[in-house]
């Protein structure tokens, strides 16, 4: 008498659909994740814009305070006439790391006595390989 175990397992054809499903999933997955470099930079970008409008937001409030005196109360008045003097108003400047990060020169009044709460749309573009992102910002002038 001879015993006929039956067989158990997958058959070639259920092994080739399941790895042409998986391909397919896979190659409709992989387009979100080979662009997080783009949205890393756009955050990141966002990010320093929002602290460098705030930053000059608060140094116009401490120039307010001393009457634009930049000069006697450095501690609290920080002189800003143009938008790339921003990075000056940030604890330790722009992060760094493996993006740059440029502000584009707008003028926010002419420097001049007086020539305070001049307010101007500055552009801040962080760069990082070939990933270019910027985002625009509210700066003011204070401390001339």
């Amino acid at each position: 008498m001879t015993s006929h175990r039956k067989q158990t397992g997958f058959t070639m054809i259920e092994l080739i659909v399941v790895i042409v499903i998986l391909g397919i999933l896979a190659a409709t997955a992989l387009p979100k994740f080979i662009d997080l470099r783009s949205d890393a930079v756009k955050s990141s970008v966002d990010g320093i814009a929002g602290n460098l409008a705030s930053a000059m937001s608060v140094n116009y409030a401490g120039c307010s305070a001393v009457s634009h005196d930049a000069t006697n109360h450095a501690t609290k008045c920080t002189k800003v006439s143009n938008c790339t003097h921003g990075q000056n108003l940030l604890q330790g400047g722009f992060p760094t790391g493996t993006t740059t990060y440029t502000i584009t020169a707008a003028a926010l009044g002419d420097g001049s006595a007086g020539a305070n709460s001049v307010t101007g749309t500055c552009t801040l573009t962080g760069t990082n390989g070939s990933t270019t992102q910027t985002a625009t910002f509210q700066g003011i002038s204070a401390g001339n």
